[in-house]
């Protein structure tokens, strides 16, 4: 790993922290707290200016680029797996802190690309070009549009208010710890699947599939009989 890439690295890990450490301290301080029927401005700023970050960050920083280029895609697709705790969801509904409308859907989905994620570290593991497949593209997107439909649906409860009672002043998601779920985890795993997405296609484009494994990024062709 030469000078610049344990730069980017440092960077990124340094910037990653300091987006935990905010994200808890506007938390800590009801910075992203609203009154029931108002939209949750603050917890989309949240989940978006992340994204939008990486996204810029992504198309305009070149050894940016090639740092996400080079992670390790089975490593992206394991942290996904943590999802599973989207149970935690249903079982907030069950003891009448969350409403169904988000508690449901946001759980369920969450806890199926959970289970997946093994699955899917599998196939790649197992068959190189699987990397190419519509399967794993689906897979991705899937995972992107759960997230977006959990939090258009937390959105959606707190403007209606369903689930709050009159001594709660907001929708309980926007208060410390469950807060940090759409201010940090959402976008960091939307940004999972855009890496992967953009890592796919990159070496779908070039023909070989790279794996990185310190302190070299070994690639290797894509089977030519691949047919998905």
């Amino acid at each position: 790993m030469n000078t610049t890439e344990k730069r980017v690295k440092a960077i990124v890990g340094g910037a990653m922290l300091l987006w935990l450490i905010l994200a808890v301290i506007l938390g800590a301080n009801d910075a992203f707290l609203r009154a029931p029927g108002a939209l949750p401005f603050p917890i989309l700023a949240g989940v978006l200016t992340p994204i939008f970050v990486f996204l810029v960050a992504f198309w305009t920083t070149g050894p940016f680029r090639d740092f996400i280029m080079s992670l390790d895609l089975p490593f992206m697709v394991g942290i996904q797996a943590w999802r599973f705790a989207g149970l935690g969801f249903i079982a907030l509904y069950a003891y009448g802190i969350l409403p169904g409308l988000f508690a449901w859907p946001a759980g369920l989905g969450d806890m199926a690309i959970g289970l997946t994620a093994p699955l899917v570290i599998l196939a790649l593991k197992r068959k190189s070009s699987f990397v190419a497949s519509r399967f794993f593209q689906a897979w991705n997107l899937l995972g992107i549009l759960d997230l977006i439909v959990a939090v258009s649906l937390g959105a959606t409860s707190a403007v209606l208010g369903i689930g709050i009672s009159s001594g709660i002043m907001t929708f309980p998601m926007g208060v410390m710890p469950l807060v940090l779920v759409p201010t940090f985890l959402v976008p960091l795993f939307i940004i999972l699947h855009l890496a992967s997405l953009l890592q796919a296609r990159r070496m779908v484009t070039a023909g070989r599939v790279c794996n990185w494994t310190e302190p070299t990024l070994r690639c290797e062709p894509i089977e030519a009989t691949h047919k998905v």
